[in-house]
């Protein structure tokens, strides 16, 4: 079971990368990309401590965020002081287009499944969600205890 899921996640990364690679920019920007619009408009600070990735680098990601226009830097309107990251869902529909053929297979995969057994791979899924979002603070500690 590990090893199939590691061979996924694998899949999971090429096909992100090759997506990025396309639109002009790396994988680690598109998934960003996704994180803003999980959580809406967020400062640059705060995308930092979610992603695990330095001030500096966020700064570059955004500026090729923003290049293809998927963010927009925004005042914020509370802290005037402050500038917020604001994803722009309009433009980023203008490369589902990408997505179209992962998301035809993956709806015709489903559909071999009963209902009971896609709310299983539903729950494993979420599951795993959480799985790796521990991992990823784990890893965060065990950086910082190195340093």
């Amino acid at each position: 079971m590990i090893s199939q899921m590691r061979k996924l996640s694998t899949r999971i990364v090429l096909f992100h990368q090759n997506a990025a690679s396309s639109i002009g920019v790396i994988h680690t920007d598109l998934k960003t990309a996704d994180i803003l619009n999980e959580t809406g408009p967020i400062t640059a600070g705060e995308l930092s401590k979610i992603t695990g990735l330095t001030t500096g680098t966020v700064t570059a990601l955004l500026d090729r965020l923003e290049d293809v226009g998927f963010i927009t830097r925004q005042k914020d309107p509370r802290d005037g002081r402050r500038v917020i990251i604001v994803p722009n869902l309009e433009r980023q529909k203008s490369y589902h287009t990408l997505y179209e053929p992962l998301s035809q297979h993956t709806q015709k995969l489903c559909s071999s499944y009963t209902q009971q057994e896609l709310e299983v791979i539903h729950s494993f899924l979420t599951q795993m969600t959480g799985v790796f979002e521990l991992a990823n603070e784990q890893i965060g500690s065990y950086s910082r205890d190195q340093e």
